[in-house]
């Protein structure tokens, strides 16, 4: 049985192999980078809830009370439901702000995935946010149908969102040819990349998260 890092290295190899076939072969023309994903998810994304609290509460907002509440909290938190570089999924838990610090990161985020997937030679996907900021009501309505929902998120700060790693937009002219399809495999190899350089860079901490598929982050 293959472990974690020697299951991503075959399969990268594959996804550079297919990745140099949407290069022109004109002479001269740059061969696309190699996918190289991180060794271990999990060892490269450790960040516990703790960790991320300390953060949170250090560059965070006052806990929101409600939309009400956040609606009021403009000077402070910043709408980020508008960027060509990623798609915000639809919130049933949470609204789309975030501090200005945090924005900027997830736009940081955003554009250096979408200049990876270029230089490898992968046609442009948008990630999937799936959770910002949760007011104190949606956490307490979470609680009440998920037990294992801290009452003390670091989503309640506007310092936290979480980037879903199984599914991707695909940019393309809805009225142009289609794109050719990447596996999701693929596209989580590249954004685990961009995620492991931001964390090293020391910008925020990431916790990889099996059962909700995301990367939950917090900015630093």
């Amino acid at each position: 049985m293959l472990s974690e890092s020697s299951e991503i290295a075959e399969r990268s190899s594959e996804d550079a192999e297919r990745s140099s076939e949407t290069v022109e072969k004109a002479e001269g023309a740059p061969r696309p980078h190699r996918i190289l994903s991180v060794p271990s998810f999990k060892g490269c994304f450790p960040d516990s809830n703790v960790v991320q609290l300390t953060a949170a509460a250090k560059w965070g907002v006052t806990p929101v009370r409600n939309r009400e509440d956040a609606e009021a909290r403009k000077k402070e938190l910043v709408y980020i439901d508008a960027s060509p570089y990623y798609y915000v999924d639809r919130l049933h838990q949470s609204i789309p702000y975030l501090v200005p610090r945090a924005a900027i990161l997830l736009q940081d985020i955003g554009q250096a995935f979408f200049d990876s997937l270029h230089v490898k030679g992968i046609p442009l996907h948008r990630f999937i946010v799936t959770s910002v900021l949760r007011t104190e009501e949606d956490v307490a309505r979470l609680r009440g149908f998920n037990q294992n929902a801290t009452e003390n998120s670091c989503h309640l700060y506007g310092t936290t969102f979480d980037i879903c790693y199984n599914r991707y937009k695909t940019v393309e002219d809805p009225d142009g040819p289609k794109r050719r399809e990447v596996r999701n495999d693929s596209l989580k190899y590249v954004l685990s990349e961009v995620l492991r350089d931001m964390r090293e860079q020391g910008r925020c901490y990431i916790k990889y998260e099996v059962k909700q598929g995301c990367f939950h982050m917090t900015v630093r």
